[in-house]
């Protein structure tokens, strides 16, 4: 399983992107590295060049994970949904980026949102299943057990029992 992280997203997810950006990334990939030797998953995290990047992809690799910045003209998005149509139903991409989520989605990966992941690297402890969170729509009956969570929602739940544990 490869986690694909939203780098800038991640990082401005309460204050926004000001101050030195090199020290919030370090900070980062420094964070996620950690991750990576507890949960023993593959971690990508990646950064817009597109305004200020080379004229090709840049990737590295420090402290086991994999550091990719798009290229000159490329947002991050692109590269993201490119590596998760690549891994398919083998990968989880955290981003609070609506359309990033909506898109990975269709190609079977999982999608977190950046403050959800925040609270996994801060705290590893298996939380409950929130029934506030389920809420169907009201008006739609549908056929099956009512208080069972769809399949996506039961994935979903899957894959952050395994983050967090």
């Amino acid at each position: 399983m490869e986690i694909i992280i939203d780098g800038y997203n991640f990082i401005g997810r309460d204050q926004g992107l000001s101050g030195p950006l090199e020290h919030k990334r370090k900070w980062l990939v420094q964070q996620l590295s950690l991750f990576r030797e507890r949960k023993n998953f593959e971690v990508t995290v990646v950064f817009d060049g597109w305004q200020s990047g080379l004229r090709y992809e840049v990737e590295e690799k420090k402290a086991g994970v994999r550091i990719v910045f798009s290229r000159l003209g490329e947002k991050a998005d692109a590269v993201i949904i490119r590596i998760a149509r690549a891994k398919g139903s083998g990968c989880i991409v955290v981003t609070s980026d609506r359309e990033i989520r909506s898109a990975v989605e269709k190609f079977g990966a999982v999608s977190l949102r950046a403050g959800e992941f925040a609270e996994i690297l801060g705290s590893i402890d298996v939380l409950p299943y929130d029934p506030e969170e389920y809420n169907p729509e009201p008006g739609l009956r549908k056929k099956g057990n009512p208080r069972r969570l769809s399949k996506a929602d039961r994935r979903r739940s899957e894959i952050l029992r395994k983050l967090r544990s």
